[in-house]
């Protein structure tokens, strides 16, 4: 069963088991709404309670450019600013319920954006606007969403990509390609990432294969490059201009379109990767499964998030300000620390 199987799966059973613009009517101001803060402070009587995760499960974190960290969680966002947690109760379905966050990105004049699985929804200082296909939208099933230099925001659902340019959302045609008949949620159509490089390349990551635009042309660089898959998940950029490609089969690297097979240097057989990233330091760090690794050159170290024989389930591995590692996904979030996992809670420690 592949990663993007298992993500969907754990979800879709959670939010099951939860009790979960143009128009004036879809705007909030955070600043009138209540929002439920928690207490960073550690004490003894603090200490004497059970840790409460942040959420079950968190598909997705960012830190802003103002260093407050976002998390995207099946109960909502929730935003860690100095020593509290605070949840942002206004991001809402067109029915009033809360969503599950599958995606963030800040644009360029700070605007945090999130991708849902009810549309997308954006905060402006303490303005929440809330967008659906009431308002334009090709879906309200959102899986991914990306901002680019010139202020437009990419969106990735499960009925192909779109254009948001503040004003009017545009369809974007991506060729169809295959459905994954193993994941409980799938399409032809699927995207399942959407990426800026260095360059001001947009990049696809879908179900059918991976695609660049620029100078407005659409690459399909799987053809090209000869991906052996039609399911990829996610790319990612380095220092150096080079691409690491994760997929249902491994993951790949680009580079000058080369591309290479990295997964069947380091494994006896084919494994889906998860979330992918490097470092500051140029190390490459994904997952497969529960298993976390990180390459440094050609050395690849196994990591395992301890908790009984297993550790969680990370659905993004993140490098925050501070150059600390932080994995989210099914079980909440943690973060490498001195070699070790610190399971991150509604109490911190920040």
């Amino acid at each position: 069963m592949s990663f993007n199987t298992l993500k969907s799966l754990i979800i879709i059973l959670l939010t099951t088991l939860v009790v979960s613009c143009k128009g004036q009517h879809h705007r909030y101001d955070v600043a009138n709404t209540p929002l439920q803060s928690v207490n960073g402070t550690q004490n003894s009587f603090m200490l004497q309670k059970p840790k409460e995760q942040i959420s079950g499960v968190i598909p997705a974190i960012l830190q802003d450019s103002k260093g407050n960290i976002w998390f995207g969680t099946q109960n909502g966002v929730f935003k860690q600013t100095g020593d509290s947690l605070i949840h942002i109760d206004s991001i809402k379905d067109e029915l009033g319920k809360g969503v599950t966050v599958e995606d963030i990105a800040e644009d360029k004049d700070g605007i945090i954006w999130f991708a849902h699985r009810d549309g997308i929804s954006s905060i402006d200082g303490t303005l929440v606007t809330n967008y659906y296909e009431s308002d334009g939208l090709i879906s309200n099933d959102v899986w991914c969403i990306e901002t680019d230099i010139n202020g437009n925001v990419w969106i990735g659902t499960i009925a192909g990509a779109c254009i948001f340019d503040r004003q009017r959302f545009t369809k974007f045609d991506l060729p169809e390609g295959q459905k994954d008949t193993t994941l409980a949620i799938s399409s032809t159509k699927m995207v399942h990432n959407i990426f800026e490089d260095s360059k001001g390349t947009i990049w696809f990551s879908s179900n059918a294969g991976l695609f660049s635009y620029s100078n407005k042309k659409l690459k399909n660089i799987s053809e090209e490059l000869g991906i052996p898959t039609h399911f990829v998940s996610k790319i990612v950029e380095d220092k150096k201009g080079e691409y690491y490609v994760s997929t249902s089969i491994g993951l790949f690297h680009l580079k000058e379109h080369i591309l290479t097979n990295i997964s069947e240097k380091h494994f006896d057989e084919r494994t889906a990767t998860g979330s992918v990233m490097v470092d500051h330091k140029g190390d490459v760090w994904f997952n497969c499964g529960r298993s976390i690794y990180s390459l440094s050159g050609e050395k690849l170290t196994e990591y395992r998030i301890e908790e009984g024989n297993y550790g969680p389930l990370t659905f993004q591995i993140y490098e925050d300000q501070q150059k600390q590692l932080w994995f989210v996904g099914f079980g909440g979030a943690f973060r490498l620390e001195n070699g070790r996992f610190i399971n991150i809670t509604k109490d911190g420690p920040w």
